[in-house]
């Protein structure tokens, strides 16, 4: 029985087999997460130094589950489905990096309770992709 693919996720493959999807997603996410690296480097330097902390743990975590999501684009040989550790790594951004940033923007201080499930994302994805790649 085929897997299932959703349309808006599904990955065209070329002809070596690398997954264009997942690798265009780590790319794309890798540069958002320099970008706003950058961005809390130079524009949020005025905003505390708690604040400014959870900017800056933001954008490391986002960057490793970036490089999380290229290094799942590398692996994958198949269509990029919903199961899949590019799916957890994706998830981490949002929870773990996205509660942060809007922590170090003025969102209350409640949001830090979501931040450990995109950590715990973050975690399965790495857990994910080594099962994976040992199953291959």
């Amino acid at each position: 029985m085929a897997r299932p693919t959703f349309p808006l996720l599904a990955s065209p493959t070329r002809a070596d087999g690398l997954s264009v999807t997942g690798l265009a997603a780590g790319a794309f996410a890798a540069a958002l997460a320099v970008a706003c690296g950058a961005f809390g480097a130079h524009a949020l330097s005025g905003i505390g130094e708690q604040r400014l902390g959870f900017w800056t743990t933001a954008a490391h975590y986002h960057f490793i589950a970036a490089f999380g999501m290229l290094a799942e684009g590398l692996r994958q040989r198949t269509r990029w489905t919903v199961k899949s550790p590019t799916t957890a790594f994706a998830l981490s951004i949002a929870l773990f990096s996205g509660s942060l940033y809007a922590m170090a923007l003025g969102a209350p201080r409640w949001f830090g309770a979501i931040t450990p499930l995109g950590g715990v994302s973050l975690i399965v994805g790495f857990v994910w992709l080594g099962l994976r790649a040992l199953k291959n």
